[in-house]
């Protein structure tokens, strides 16, 4: 295969990988423990 297109591929594997990671972390179990900052300095 062409560097190029190894590389082309890695970048795009690692782009998807942080994409879901973040939707994960976001909408998946973790979401339970974030909190939201607007709601705690509410006045």
């Amino acid at each position: 295969m062409e560097p190029a297109i190894v590389l082309s591929i890695s970048v795009g594997a690692v782009v998807v990988a942080i994409t879901g990671l973040a939707i994960y972390t976001s909408f998946g179990p973790p979401s339970k423990e974030l909190s939201d900052p607007f709601e705690d300095h509410e006045d």
